[in-house]
């Protein structure tokens, strides 16, 4: 068995991407999810893409070692998701619905946990088997790889990083219902908040009270030598790199891949992060690694070809 398929959903489109084994990408592209009427049409979609890949290539089955899937939701050890609002699914049995419509092996998992495996497999976390990876966009999503797996929980919702509580005083709700999230201040938009915060807290001279307030935005100020920038960062740092160290005391990564839009600022993230990583980590963890995730938007397809292998 020559090849795989990596496949990641999301709430607007399903990428694809086929694998060599070794780990060759030989082909990617992507089609539309289709959510209405509860996602029916997900599954039967990329069903059909897939066949008409394979046709398109000479392939036959006996050539597929068979399909990992990345999802935007929990998803427990049997491939089963209880929910998912971006793609209107209820329950699913995801991993048998598409053995069922494809007659190959298939493997499903968050995807998340899913782009950790891709950035330990093909990525900044290559040589390692004990990694957090960390995706800092709109909100916090994190994947942990234990001994070379991810890890899953009883739920399908082990590594949810973004819902660590950092903050037990804080008064403004999380997305998840709960309060003072790691996501509330180490997202993109919770960047935006601390630097909202900041701002009306006095009237210090800053570029940020021009034009539109983003994580960008701040980064670029900081890179400027924009003070109360500084400041922002500093906290958003404190919040993230005291949350690594929690969790690293638990996982005890010999790396932390940083991902996701916020990590486009670059190297100069990795030295805050790490100062307030520094200050709380376990003696033990002290030497654990810092890098910038290198995938991209292919880390769910890598990672999801990689769940099938």
């Amino acid at each position: 068995m020559k090849y795989c398929f990596g496949v990641d959903i999301g709430g607007t489109t399903v990428k694809i991407g086929l694998f060599k084994t070794d780990g060759e990408l030989v082909d990617k592209w992507e089609i539309k999810t289709h959510t209405e009427n509860q996602g029916e049409a997900v599954l039967p979609d990329i069903a059909a893409s897939l066949k008409e890949k394979m046709q398109e290539r000479e392939m036959d089955t006996a050539q597929v070692s068979g399909i990992g899937i990345g999802l935007p939701a929990p998803v427990d050890e049997n491939g089963i998701v209880k929910n998912s609002a971006n793609i209107g699914w209820g329950y699913k049995e995801v991993t048998r619905e598409m053995e069922e419509l494809t007659g190959m092996k298939v493997a499903s998992g968050n995807d998340a946990n899913v782009a950790a495996l891709g950035e330990m497999w093909l990525g900044a976390g290559r040589g390692h088997k004990n990694l957090i990876m960390v995706t800092l966009g709109t909100g916090v999503g994190g994947g942990i790889i234990v001994n070379g797996q991810p890890l899953i929980g009883a739920h399908g919702a082990g590594g949810e990083i973004g819902h660590l509580c950092m903050n037990y005083e804080e008064s403004e709700a999380c997305g998840c219902g709960n309060k003072g999230c790691l996501e509330m201040y180490a997202s993109a938009t919770g960047v935006v908040r601390l630097a909202g915060r900041r701002l009306g807290a006095d009237d210090s001279p800053s570029s940020l009270r021009e034009g539109e307030l983003s994580a960008k935005a701040v980064f670029d100020a900081l890179k400027e030598g924009d003070q109360v920038a500084g400041e922002i960062v500093e906290e958003f740092a404190s919040y993230l790199g005291h949350g690594l160290a929690n969790i690293a005391a638990v996982t005890d990564p010999s790396v932390i891949v940083i991902g996701g839009g916020v990590s486009k600022a670059g190297s100069i993230l990795l030295g805050y992060i790490e100062k307030y990583f520094q200050e709380k980590a376990f003696f033990a963890n002290k030497d654990t690694k810092f890098v910038l995730a290198e995938l991209g938007n292919d880390a769910g397809i890598c990672g999801a070809a990689k769940l099938i292998l």
